[in-house]
């Protein structure tokens, strides 16, 4: 017989105690198993007169329950399953709710999903102040809602702008936060949180007050409304109708509040359904297993080196954002080098001010932030560097400047120092020609800003060991990144597909298509920003750097309209100058309508946005299938984590390669060739497309 994950004991004082440990796993997560489980312990509780109380806790260290497991959605095979599932979980709780004593949830860890939605069924909640604890309901970042009564309840105790929130976004609370909005009635250590939750249980069980109605915004129906209103036009705003599952929380929350809970459980188990069987939950769902399953992989096989101790050469924006995730979020003793002691102080300066941001929002104590910089030091010297373990350059894209850093940490580092370089365009081979111990030298590209993007290429060449390959994989895993291991070739990955997005939307602009009307087709896609916007947010002179390097490595089809040249000799750098093809100095963001005298363009807009997001998003699916075949990505699955965490390519279409099979091959060869005859030859569908195309492939099984 399976061993339960639930088991009871009794205390002589009248108090249950429900352990939750999940057999063999680290987390605790709720399977459709163990509801039979539950309803054991259930009807074993009914036969009991004496308990006065329930304490319901983890067995776990360091977890209360970290959700549902998602794995059984992928078992469902129609809305019907996947509705019955939600119906299952929702009664099990109702059943919880209303068992005559005092029962109080004891959280320690995460508590997300399906593990707070069992705590909302509970009539107390006491959560430990401890920094892993966390409260929340992410369901609608897998496009999907809760579905075991999460927003039904959920208003109830914190009101309806509050529950929006949490539900809306997935956010997740720390202990204070969690308190503060009423969600737990205590925060207290870890140490005594069980006696707190055992004493709270031994009270009488609370009362509900009022009915739903009067919980939000005291029953104030224009209030409501409101709140409805304001929620409704920031989601839209934000999603642009690509994301289902905003739209049913809106509709779910609304019918639990104006027609009570019954007929708001009935609806979110049939929204539930319906959104599990989601062309966007099923990509979304696809993103999170191939995040989970790159957690364990170590990029080479090889055992990494143990890393304690980083250099940082260069203070600039991205030597800052790198030394910060070194520091603060890979917990490690960081060196910055600088050429001058402005550089070391601007890199201190950028560490300091993101966490004081954090102290600010009371994330961090004041002593915490003074523990978190005491682990960042600077000088315009090598002094210390030859106890680094990793040095991570973040000097300007010059070769000979690269090489130069190359030999400096050589001479003034360990043998078995690594160096990695945060080049966004220079091939690794060429940085690693002057190293005496080339096995050594690897590519670690970061995105700007370093502390938000998620991604991390690591790009060895062709003699970086496979050791060098495994550390710095778990390196940029301690810092909090994804990684993927991609080909020495120009622009790598990321870039290398960005590219001819980029220069198609240039060439629209220089046939006179509108800013606006090219931002809002991409937006309306999908991306988090235009390509306008972007170009001036990554800088036009970076732009300009790297377009020239790929035209010389992978030829014609980079070369996009010559507008750099223009743009730089004005001084439009983009935000950084405070002028590039929008204004920066006003409130509201404003296209700088001088750009299109500059460029002789008379805006028109000609285009339907679908068409203009077509021949953009084409460019990039071309080059990502290239980059497949020529082996600068190792896998599909990469290839869609790469440009979903590094450019913001759209998550609910799961990523280039899901979505071109969710159109269908034949269908991007039939498009790209269309497009080709109309605005030539650069939109010709590459080998590897037509070879699948004709022979019914796809890129997932």
């Amino acid at each position: 017989m399976t061993q339960s994950a639930f088991s009871l004991t009794y205390g002589d004082n009248g108090i249950a105690w429900l352990k939750v440990d999940v057999p063999d796993e680290k987390m605790n997560t709720l399977q459709s198993v163990f509801a039979e489980q539950v309803s054991a312990v259930l009807a074993e509780l009914k036969t009991k007169s004496d308990v006065k109380g329930m304490v319901i806790h983890s067995g776990k260290p360091d977890n209360f329950i970290a959700g549902a497991d998602i794995k059984m959605l992928a078992a469902c095979t129609t809305a019907k399953e996947a509705q019955a599932l939600a119906t299952q979980g929702q009664e099990l709780f109702a059943q919880l709710e209303q068992l005559p004593f005092h029962v109080v949830a004891a959280i320690h860890g995460p508590c997300l999903g399906g593990g707070l939605e069992l705590a909302l069924a509970c009539h107390s909640r006491v959560c430990s102040d401890d920094d892993k604890t966390r409260l929340g309901l992410p369901e609608v970042q897998l496009g999907l809602l809760p579905g075991s009564g999460g927003t039904q309840r959920l208003p109830r105790l914190v009101g309806v702008a509050n529950a929006l929130d949490m539900i809306l976004t997935g956010k997740q609370l720390r202990a204070k936060k969690a308190k503060k909005l009423g969600l737990v009635e205590e925060s207290v250590p870890l140490s005594i949180l069980l006696e707190i939750a055992e004493k709270q249980a031994l009270k009488p069980k609370p009362k509900r007050k009022g009915t739903m109605q009067e919980w939000a915004l005291g029953g104030n129906p224009i209030g409501r409304s409101l709140v409805f209103e304001q929620a409704t036009k920031k989601t839209r705003e934000k999603t642009r109708g690509n994301y289902p599952a905003t739209e049913a929380i809106l509709e779910v929350v609304k019918v639990g509040l104006q027609d009570g809970m019954k007929k708001g459980l009935a609806l979110e188990a049939e929204r539930f359904g319906e959104l599990v069987m989601s062309p966007e939950s099923a990509a979304l769902r696809s993103i999170f297993f191939a995040t989970t399953e790159m957690k364990k992989e170590n990029g080479a096989d090889a055992t990494p080196l143990k890393i304690q101790r980083i250099g940082v050469l260069g203070g600039g924006l991205m030597g800052g954002g790198i030394s910060h995730v070194s520091a603060v979020k890979a917990k490690l003793t960081t060196r910055i080098k600088d050429i001058s002691n402005d550089g070391i102080q601007n890199a201190l300066n950028y560490n300091y001010k993101l966490l004081e941001k954090q102290r600010k929002r009371r994330i961090i104590s004041k002593a915490q932030l003074q523990s978190k910089m005491m682990s960042i030091t600077g000088g315009i010297d090598y002094t210390g560097f030859n106890h680094a373990d990793v040095v991570i350059e973040a000097v300007f894209e010059d070769l000979g400047l690269k090489h130069q850093m190359v030999q400096d940490i050589e001479a003034n580092a360990k043998p078995e120092t690594i160096f990695a370089t945060n080049t966004s365009s220079l091939p690794i081979h060429q940085i690693a020609q002057v190293a005496e111990r080339p096995e050594n030298v690897v590519g670690l590209h970061y995105f700007s800003p370093v502390e938000k993007m998620p991604l991390v290429e690591v790009i060895p060449h062709q003699g970086t060991s496979p050791q060098t390959v495994a550390t710095v994989v778990a390196l940029a895993k301690k810092q909090g990144k994804t990684p993927i291991v991609v080909g020495d070739k120009a622009g790598f990955y990321v870039n290398r597909i960005l590219a001819p997005y980029m220069n198609e939307a240039a060439s629209l602009l220089m046939a006179g298509e509108p800013i606006e009307h090219l931002d809002n087709a991409l937006l309306d896609f999908g991306f988090p920003v235009g390509p306008i916007t972007l170009l001036d947010e990554v800088g036009v002179d970076i732009g300009a750097k790297i377009m020239p390097i790929l035209v010389a490595e992978l030829g014609e089809r980079f070369k996009g309209p010559d507008v750099f040249e223009t743009l730089l000799n004005d001084n439009r750098k983009g935000r950084k100058s405070g002028k590039g093809f929008y204004l920066y100095d006003s409130k509201k963001k404003e296209v700088d309508k001088t750009v299109y005298k500059l460029l002789n363009l008379e805006p028109q807009q000609h285009l339907a946005a679908i068409d203009v997001a077509q021949r953009c998003s084409l460019m990039m699916l071309n080059e990502a299938v290239r980059c497949l075949d020529e082996g600068v990505i190792r896998s599909p699955r990469d290839g869609d984590i790469g440009a979903i965490f590094g450019i913001g390519f759209p998550p609910f279409l799961g990523g280039p390669f899901r979505y071109m099979d969710q159109l269908g091959i034949p269908r991007v060869v039939e498009l790209l060739n269309e497009y080709k005859d109309k605005y030539g030859e650069r939109f010709t569908p590459c080998e590897k497309l037509v070879a699948m195309a004709s022979e019914g492939q796809r890129f997932y099984s």
